[in-house]
């Protein structure tokens, strides 16, 4: 695999947000994410360059880890959120300890099945766990079963948390990862 896996740089944000666009554009987006195309295209330059520089090399609360081909393409990405105790996630639920939130998983189509995701993930839990992290989750979708079969390879359960998915009546599933259960990364098996 001739992929290089590292931290976004502040002055990527074109980049960052192109591939996010390309995420939206997946058949599969309405069940990965939380906005829509055309709400991310519509979003200003501004909101880019923030939201990029939040999350890149050096950020203490968020990271987000890219795959670049060897063209320069970059063709994967997920972002950790940090999410601290004593605070409120982004579904109104307590946060009960030091935790990161994996968001914003993607792997273009092209890509995927080459190993480039558990790269990623290997990335991020390296990342989280180097920052004293007790735990990661994640929130998947109910009929998202591809990423569910993928989480479960890579060591995360399913915690019983449910978030209600607007009107509906979806629900998105909580999965967990405890470092203490942390298993051998990808790359090792």
């Amino acid at each position: 695999m001739s992929y290089v896996i590292r931290s976004v740089r502040a002055d990527e944000w074109a980049a960052a947000k192109e591939l996010r666009l390309a995420a939206l554009r997946d058949p599969v987006a309405h069940l990965a994410f939380l906005e829509t195309y055309e709400e991310a295209a519509a979003r200003p330059d501004s909101f880019w360059q923030e939201r990029t520089a939040g999350a890149a090399e050096g950020a203490d609360a968020a990271q987000q880890i890219i795959a670049e081909g060897p063209d320069g393409q970059w063709v994967g990405t997920l972002t950790v959120l940090v999410e601290e105790p004593g605070t409120t996630d982004w579904a109104g639920f307590p946060v009960e300890r030091k935790q990161g939130h994996v968001v914003g998983v993607f792997v273009r189509p092209e890509e995927r099945g080459s190993g480039l995701t558990e790269v990623l993930f290997d990335a991020a839990l390296e990342w989280a766990w180097g920052r004293g992290l007790e735990r990661v989750r994640l929130i998947v979708h109910e009929e998202n079963g591809r990423a569910q079969r993928f989480y479960r390879r890579a060591g995360f359960v399913p915690s019983g948390l449910t978030v209600p998915l607007g009107d509906a009546g979806e629900l998105e599933l909580e999965f967990v990862l405890e470092r203490s259960s942390a298993g051998v990364p990808f790359s090792d098996r």
